[in-house]
């Protein structure tokens, strides 16, 4: 995934890629020179559940241009990783109870952490990581929602979605019904696993399983970008095919072992997915229509989506 990230970002061809290169806000609203949606959806693909790096025509601007965004995005990647080995091995110390003893007993495994900072170094630091969890977690969401949303309004303005779900506001450039869509989805979701007993588990099973299918998925596309249609000018077997294959492994290994709920409802949106694609290249070979040009739109107050990168006239931009 890191390698798609870096070889997408870095790729400069100016096809559909930084904001900017398209239709001038408010003059006319000219529209995109090439923009390559469906490169973008490949590259930010794992937002589903977790955050994406930014690729080609996913609206991802930047004036440090692509191989600064690149370097960045991998180099917060590496940080975060880090420092979450460095948390599990430290609360692994500082736990009172083993592993094997936590393995029997699934309900201390929610508390655990807290049990160890308890015992180790006092309630004060308990409370103090739950009010920051708290807090943190409900800034997370708000970004969560408006990824999903903007990946809502990405994928229909590419035609993978209904093209109602493409339209921007004018005055604000903020695509409200993607936006809306994401949050009756989560609501929905939410009032599910809040009747059930062990709701919160099952949920995140659930939220768990199709990130990791998207990941899945994501892998298999470096090899079918770089290394079958030679998208690189020189593909590489370890990172365009030795590193996903093993990524991939590891994926499919963790989905093996989630719920067979979570399982059930990521094979079903595996399922709805595949029909969709397939009716869309049928569709797309009847009528020559190609799905990488996007789609332009108009609320009913004049905003309107531009092909592959981005909306174009007043409210330039997906905020």
């Amino acid at each position: 995934m890191a390698s798609f990230a870096e070889e997408t970002l870095d790729d400069g061809d100016g096809k559909g890629g930084e904001g900017g290169k398209g239709g001038e806000g408010g003059k006319g609203g000219t529209t995109r020179k090439g923009g390559e949606g469906s490169k973008g959806g490949a590259a930010g693909a794992p937002a589903v559940g977790g955050g994406a790096p930014a690729g080609k025509g996913s609206g991802w601007r930047s004036a440090a241009g692509p191989a600064r965004v690149s370097r960045a995005v991998l180099t917060c990647l590496a940080v975060a990783g880090f420092l979450f080995i460095v948390q599990t091995y430290l609360a692994a110390l500082l736990s009172p109870t083993s592993s094997s003893e936590l393995a029997a007993d699934p309900a201390a495994q929610g508390g655990a952490f807290y049990a160890a900072v308890d015992s180790s170094v006092g309630t004060w630091l308990h409370d103090l990581v739950a009010v920051s969890k708290a807090i943190g977690a409900a800034f997370a969401a708000l970004a969560g929602q408006a990824a999903a949303g903007r990946l809502l309004f990405a994928m229909a303005r590419d035609r993978r979605l209904p093209g109602v779900v493409a339209k921007v506001n004018a005055h604000s450039g903020v695509p409200r019904r993607a936006l809306l869509s994401a949050a009756v989805v989560t609501l929905v979701a939410a009032v599910w696993a809040a009747r059930r007993d062990d709701g919160l588990d099952r949920l995140v099973s659930v939220v768990d399983v199709g990130a990791l299918t998207a990941f899945a998925l994501l892998h298999a596309s470096v090899i079918g970008w770089f290394w079958v249609r030679k998208r690189a000018e020189v593909p590489s077997v370890l990172r365009h095919v030795l590193v996903p294959l093993v990524g991939m492994g590891i994926v499919v290994a963790v989905i093996v072992e989630a719920s067979s709920t979570a399982q059930l409802i990521g094979a079903i949106w595996l399922g709805v997915g595949f029909v969709v694609l397939a009716a869309q290249w049928r569709g797309r070979a009847a009528g020559g229509t190609s799905g990488t040009g996007g789609t332009s739109s108009t609320d009913g107050t004049g905003g309107t989506a531009g092909p592959s990168g981005g909306p174009d006239g007043p409210g330039a931009g997906a905020r």
